[in-house]
Formats: C-alpha cells, sequence, structure tokens
C-alpha cells in the first residue's frame, strides 16, 4: 500500500472515530436533559369531574332545612355533630351526654386553631340547599336524611363558624375556602360528594370546579 493510500486510510479512520465521539457527546446531553412534560392521562379526579352531569340549577320551591334531618341520632347520646367534633378533634374530651367539654380543632378552610367546640360548625361540603338545586328534591326523606348525617369522612367538616356561615349554601362558583392551598382538596370531596349522590352541577360550577383542581 502506497503512503498515499495510508494517509487516505488513516483519515477516514479519524472521521468514523470523530463522528462516534460527536454522537456520543450529544447523546448524553440529551440525557441530562429535563424528561418531557407527561402526555399521560389526566388525574383520576378529572375523570370525575368530567362525570359530573351538568345541568341548570334547579328552583329552591318547597325547600326547607326540616327536608333534611340532620344530627341524628348515632347511639350512646352521641348525634352525628359530636362524632365529628370526636374524630376530627385532638384530645378531645367529652362528657355523659356525649357533648364536647375540651378538645383542639383546626379548621382546614381557614387553618384556624379552635379549642372551644362552641366556636366549632359543621359544615355540610355540598350544602344542604345546593344538594336541593341539585336533584335532592327527587329524593325521599331518608334518603336526604341519610346525605346530611353522612359520617363518610368528606362530606362533614368541622370547621370555623366563620367560614361555614360566609359559605351559606353557595357553591364553588361563588365561594371557596381562604387557604388557596386547600382548593385542590376542596374541589376534589365537591366532586366526589356530587358523584357518589348523582347530583348535578350547572356550568359556572363545573368551570370553577376546573379552574380549582388546577391548583392540585
Amino acid at each position: 500500500m502506497n503512503r498515499a493510500a495510508v494517509t487516505s486510510l488513516v483519515v477516514f479512520v479519524l472521521l468514523v472515530a470523530l463522528g462516534w465521539y460527536l454522537t456520543e457527546l450529544q447523546s448524553g446531553e440529551e440525557s441530562s436533559q429535563p424528561p418531557a412534560p407527561s402526555t399521560g392521562p389526566a388525574p383520576e379526579v378529572s375523570a370525575d369531574l368530567a362525570a359530573l352531569q351538568i345541568a341548570p340549577e334547579g328552583k329552591m320551591t318547597g325547600y326547607s332545612r326540616d327536608r333534611f334531618p340532620h344530627w341524628a341520632s348515632q347511639g350512646n347520646s352521641c348525634d352525628t355533630r359530636e362524632i365529628v367534633l370526636q374524630r376530627q378533634g385532638t384530645d378531645v374530651k367529652t362528657d355523659k351526654d356525649c357533648k364536647a367539654v375540651s378538645g383542639t380543632w383546626t379548621s382546614p378552610y381557614d387553618n384556624v386553631v379552635v379549642k372551644d367546640a362552641g366556636e366549632i360548625d359543621i359544615d355540610h361540603t355540598v350544602p344542604l340547599a345546593e344538594a336541593w338545586r341539585s336533584g335532592a328534591d327527587k329524593w325521599t326523606d331518608e334518603e336526604r336524611k341519610a346525605f346530611a348525617n353522612d359520617l363518610g369522612g368528606i362530606q362533614l367538616l368541622a370547621v370555623t363558624a366563620k367560614t361555614n356561615r360566609g359559605k351559606g349554601d353557595q357553591d364553588p362558583a361563588k365561594w371557596k375556602p381562604p387557604v388557596e392551598t386547600y382548593w385542590c382538596t376542596y374541589a376534589q370531596h365537591w366532586i366526589s360528594v356530587k358523584v357518589t349522590y348523582k347530583l348535578t352541577a350547572d356550568q359556572a360550577e363545573h368551570d370553577a370546579l376546573a379552574a380549582l383542581l388546577k391548583t392540585c
């Protein structure tokens, strides 16, 4: 093999090696980049939002809180309110009539710590009047009683009287908890209750829930 041929072969080998090196270098740089945003399915709670039936809000004709018998007896002299206070408080002490006489409660809506049970309201995540406008007007009184005393864990919350009364019977299009970090949980709980009880949501309510879920 003459000198020119040898020189050409050496140059070719060097070019191949250089190409391999640059390819590996580029591959290493790409692997150090942050992963691309996921394009997979949305969280399950979004599917629940999609499961909400959208319908115009109903009328209040015939509504009364008495149509939702609440604070029903739960045995041992306890009613629903006292059970919620016991479950959601810390170091709760009760008297012979099951009334909370001491304890500590943290209201999730405003992060206020309360040490007097008299300053606590038991809030219905989906208010009774809102449920009535969303389909509960067609339920039996027994079904409404079950809804008003649901001890499953997310429909009844021990909160400050101030936030409970500020909320009233408003849906998320008109009211949301003062604490922004609770918005995600609030929306999830609201959706779960409505889906479980097959209650409808109006368009403004649906859109407000979608906005709250963006904080998750």
